[in-house]
């Protein structure tokens, strides 16, 4: 698996566990959505918390990552059943 491939699968996994997680928050369900949310959550997320300011001090990477996409997702599901 070439390096590139092993990246979207990550971005993908991440997004999936992220977007179950904010699921499992503020409801909602199915593996494409999870998806969906979960990688534009890590985008919305990873904005947020550089534009605030805020570090969450988590030493794995990986737990970082989940984490914020997790917040991101929320804060993305809230958005759009506001707009709903």
């Amino acid at each position: 698996m070439d390096d590139r491939t092993r990246q979207l699968v990550m971005i993908a996994a991440i997004g999936l566990v992220a977007g179950y997680l904010a699921s499992v928050v503020i409801g909602g369900s199915g593996l494409i959505r999870y998806l969906v949310t979960g990688v534009i959550g890590s985008f919305v997320g990873g904005f947020l918390l550089k534009g605030l300011g805020v570090d969450l001090g988590i030493k794995n990477r990986i737990a970082s990552e989940i984490a914020t996409a997790t917040i991101g997702a929320i804060v993305v599901v809230i958005l759009a059943r506001i707009i709903a």
